[in-house]
Order: structure tokens, then sequence, then C-alpha cells
């Protein structure tokens, strides 16, 4: 596997952030400053168990110390329950440099929606927007009044922020914000669990938006299998060398298999770690990365888990 920049950092604080979320603020172990980011960038925590989990960072601009949102799962594998009952402060943890494959597009007008700790990518890039005095607006949709995560940063952006809770009747399934209604000169930029994500899509459908205009990202991968489909064969450009990768295979673990070097973190098709250039061949497209425009132009692919309609892929490695 490809060895990525790994970053120390000490926990120095560990607070609650509205019900079920825990806010950690992380210090650099070292002489070195924490790398800037740019608003929807997130890291790879290394458990001391072993395994990655990625969280956005939502940190203020200026803060020289990063902080993350750590929401408790239910279901939680040991991610989430390890950082609420076992990590404390002063603590240290290994991290990965900030890595950004959910940029703030470009646009005259930016709609947020948030459902959630979706909030933590969000609220960072209307922080921005604010401070370029653009135009945009935040829609939050929480389930009850303790949910509200960030309350002093979201009360400093005044009128721009609208806070949804379902408790009260007013969720995507029973009401339309005017916002939605306006899709003209504007971009809807998105975070939250799949079923919000998916209702959002289909209501800004309705109401004209384009495919190019919707930017998201997920908190999980959707249920189609990332292995499953024919067999097909990778060629490294460098070398000309070609493998095959079986049905029930992904490219990465064929790679990795034949001692070639790649990055790998989430192996779900999320955090574009393994985003690898192709020279030649079509891509089949699994994951929850790229963006309509980079997948149409079919010069690049997520090895974890997409796969090729081709015969044959050339990557550029």
């Amino acid at each position: 596997m490809m060895k990525s920049t790994h970053l120390a950092v000490t926990v120095i604080a560990k607070q609650s952030n509205g019900a079920g979320n825990l806010l950690l603020t992380l210090e650099s172990a070292s002489d070195h400053p924490l790398p800037a980011f740019t608003p929807g960038a997130h890291i790879d925590v290394h458990l001391p168990a072993g395994g990655m989990r990625q969280y956005s960072l939502c940190s203020a601009a200026n803060a020289s110390a990063y902080e993350i949102c750590v929401r408790l799962d239910p279901a939680s594998t040991g991610g989430s329950r390890w950082v609420h009952q076992q990590l404390l402060v002063g603590d240290r943890l290994t991290l990965s440099a900030p890595r950004n494959h959910f940029p703030l597009p470009e646009a005259p007008r930016t709609l947020l929606f948030a459902a959630g700790i979706g909030l933590t990518p969000l609220l960072v890039m209307a922080e921005a927007l604010a401070e370029k005095q653009a135009d945009f607006m935040l829609h939050l949709y929480l389930k009850r009044h303790d949910e509200l995560a960030f309350s002093a940063r979201l009360t400093a952006l005044g009128e721009r922020v609208v806070i949804h809770y379902s408790s009260e009747g007013d969720s995507l399934r029973t009401q339309i914000p005017a916002d939605l209604r306006m899709p003209a000169n504007s971009a809807l930029v998105a975070c939250g669990p799949t079923g919000f994500m998916e209702s959002l899509q289909q209501r800004a459908l309705e109401q004209g938006w384009q495919q190019d205009q919707l930017h998201s990202e997920r908190f999980k991968p959707d249920n189609a299998p990332i292995t499953a489909g024919d067999s097909f064969e990778v060629e490294i450009a460098s070398s000309g060398t070609r493998f095959t990768v079986s049905e029930e295979q992904s490219i990465a673990e064929v790679l990795e298999a034949a001692g070639i070097d790649i990055e790998l973190s989430c192996e779900q098709g999320m955090c574009g770690a393994c985003i690898t250039g192709v020279l030649a061949g079509e891509p089949d497209h699994r994951d929850e990365v790229l963006s309509q425009k980079e997948r149409a132009a079919n010069d690049c692919i997520v090895l974890c888990c997409s796969r090729a309609r081709s015969p044959v892929l050339v990557l550029d490695l």
C-alpha cells in the first residue's frame, strides 16, 4: 500500500456538541503546524485497534487546531463508540493529511442542505461564503432541538440559517422550502444520511434542478455490490503488465496482491484516497466520490469499488 502523509495530533478538548455528538479539538503533536484545508475536506483517523474512520473537518477557517464532530452510531463497529467511551483528552492520534473531494462549487447563489451531523462540512462552507459576502442559505434538518450542534456559530450566520425540526412537522416530506423552488443560477450542496439525500434529490429534480447543479456527500455508500460483475483486465501503463480482476475481486485487491503501491483508506468508494488515472478503457463507476462530470470524462477511477465496462482498463500507474 502506498504510504500517505501521517500527522500526529494530541486531543486537547472533548466536549458535547448536541445530543449524541462529541466535538474533538486536535492539536499538532510536533513542532510543525497542521496543514491548511479547504471547506469540505475530511481526514482519516487511525484507530488504535486498526482500521480508519473518515470525518469532515469543521474547524473555523483561521483555527490552528483541527475540529471533528463524531456522532455515536447505535450500530457502531467500534469507531464512534471508541471515540465516545475510551478516547481521553491528552491522548495522541494519527491522522491523514486533509483530502477534499467535496469542494465548495462556484455559483452566483449557493443552497446548503444538511441533515444531522451532515452539518459539519457545510458549516465551514457557510462561513466561507459569509466571509465573501456571497449569496447563500443554509437549511439544517434535525429531529429535535436537543440535537442542535454548533449553536453559537450558526447564530453568528444570522438569517442565512434556517433550522427545520421534524418533531414539529417540518421536514422535506411535509414541505419544500421556497429556496428549493428557485434553481436558476444556483448550486445545491448537501450532506446527510441516505434517506435524506434521496428525498432531497427527488424534490430538487421535481423543481427543475439539473444534475450538474447538485453536489453531495453521503455518510455511507449505497447498497450496490462493489465487486460483483464480469471479470476484466487492468494494465499498468508504466510496465505494460496486465492483471485479471475476477468477478468477486476489486481492482485494489488485485493490485495489492501483486505488490503494486496504491493508497487505500475507506475501501468503500467514499473517501477518494485511491482515485487513479485511466488512460484507456471505460470504467464502471460505483463510487460516492466522483461528480457526474468526472465520471463522464472516463479519465479516472476509484480502485476500491469500481469496475470496467470494457475488457481492459489501462491505469496511470
